[in-house]
């Protein structure tokens, strides 16, 4: 069974897999984003893959997610390789806080529309950009 925004379980809901983003540098793939929807209410579940990363991720099985916020990837401007990406939890608007790929510090960003405004990171919603190819080096290539 899924749950639904009220908290309540739709009975014969299943969650099937969706499809993919993979995150490329330049023509080097250096990770992905697995992507699962629920088949009645459409809630998706997300998880990171970073390549040369054998750790688990920190959400196992089906993560979850607030209905006030969307599954984004979060880029840096100013880093390269796997450590450039990390698959977030955004906000709409306001001041928003993750974890860095070090898991370790903390980055404060402004969000504007599900979009990080800010001039060493900029976002991407993951909803606009299932089963495509999206090159971190070039803002303009997500949707």
């Amino acid at each position: 069974m899924a749950t639904t925004a009220k908290g309540s379980e739709v009975k014969d809901d299943k969650v099937v897999y969706f499809g993919v983003i993979n995150i490329n540098e330049d023509t080097r793939t250096i990770g992905a984003v697995d992507i699962w929807r629920s088949i009645i209410t459409k809630t998706m579940f997300c998880e990171e893959k970073r390549l040369g990363v054998l750790e688990i991720s920190e959400n196992i099985g089906m993560p979850t997610i607030d209905m006030d916020k969307k599954w984004a990837v979060a880029i840096s401007r100013t880093k390269a390789g796997k450590d450039r990406w990390k698959l977030i939890k955004l906000v709409k608007e306001g001041k928003f806080k993750f974890t860095d790929t070090d898991d370790e510090s903390i980055v404060e960003v402004d969000v504007k529309q599900h979009r990080i405004i800010d001039p060493e990171w900029w976002s991407f919603l993951v909803e606009n950009n299932v089963n495509r190819n999206i090159d971190i080096n070039n803002e303009r290539n997500a949707k």
